[in-house]
């Protein structure tokens, strides 16, 4: 098994053995409801023993269609989140998307996430580098395992070694993803924490015309094999009413079925991870 770089994000350290998870509702859609998800989250992976960092967007700047719900804007966004990290107590993972964002991001959050279709834009990376917050690069639809290499490269160039790099399914054909578990032992090599992003992974891109499917129903499939084949964390868009969700909503886990998969999902990663 390569050596991993651990770091720690608030009270989670990242890629020392245990599994942790990346979690909540795609976009931070009002304050009482964010609160509400980041404690029943929490209060799970509580009891479960699993490392827990609160993940929801600001601002969904990649939306399907001009009249898409992009969600609530930096300032009041970032509040929310803010009250989340301070009152729950977790630590908070979000979205930058143009590097004019990263200063405001990082006084609120502990990770920048780069988003998948922005894995290239150098600026941006350094950017957030810069800033001294955990960096999470999630791996473009289009781009091959083997060159997050030079994405990780980027950030470890500022002097920031806390980074982490997501699987989140590579484009095949037209409005659908398809998992190489191969990319997740390829992209470990790299000595960085290797994240895999279910629910990401089950969207059909554009699928309903004017937003992006999904099929939720495979979620516990696919969340088996991504930990079977030893990733360090993953990643996961949990929301208590799917179908009324402001984005993303038929791929995310619905809220009630995850203490399960959470149990089966540590077990088997329990048993693996000496194995890799």
């Amino acid at each position: 098994m390569p050596e991993i770089n651990p770091f720690k994000v608030g009270n989670a350290r990242l890629g020392a053995g245990d599994l942790f998870l990346i979690a909540g509702p795609c976009l931070v859609e009002n304050e009482s409801h964010a609160l509400k998800m980041a404690e029943a989250i929490s209060s799970i992976t509580r009891r479960l023993g699993i490392p827990y960092i609160y993940k929801s967007s600001y601002d969904k700047a990649n939306r399907t269609s001009i009249a898409a719900h992009r969600g609530l804007g930096i300032e009041e966004g970032l509040r929310i989140l803010g009250r989340v990290r301070s009152d729950v107590g977790l630590p908070v993972l979000t979205d930058v998307h143009e590097t004019g964002q990263v200063r405001a991001a990082a006084e609120v959050a502990d990770v920048l996430q780069i988003p998948a279709f922005l894995c290239r834009q150098t600026d941006l990376i350094v950017e957030a580098a810069l800033s001294g917050r955990a960096v999470n690069i999630k791996k473009g639809q289009f781009l091959a395992p083997h060159d997050m290499k030079n994405a990780i490269e980027k950030v470890t160039s500022q002097n920031n070694h806390r980074v982490m790099v997501t699987e989140r399914g590579t484009s095949f054909g037209y409005n659908n993803l398809v998992v190489d578990f191969r990319g997740i032992p390829v992209m470990r090599s790299f000595g960085y924490p290797v994240v895999y992003d279910i629910t990401h992974s089950l969207q059909r891109p554009g699928g309903l015309g004017t937003a992006s499917g999904g099929d939720s129903e495979f979620i516990e499939y696919l969340a088996r094999a991504g930990v079977g084949c030893g990733v360090d964390g993953v990643f996961m868009e949990v929301h208590d009413n799917p179908a009324e969700a402001k984005s993303d909503g038929p791929n995310s886990l619905p809220l009630e079925r995850l203490a399960a998969l959470l149990e089966r999902i540590k077990a088997i990663h329990e048993l693996v991870r000496g194995d890799l």
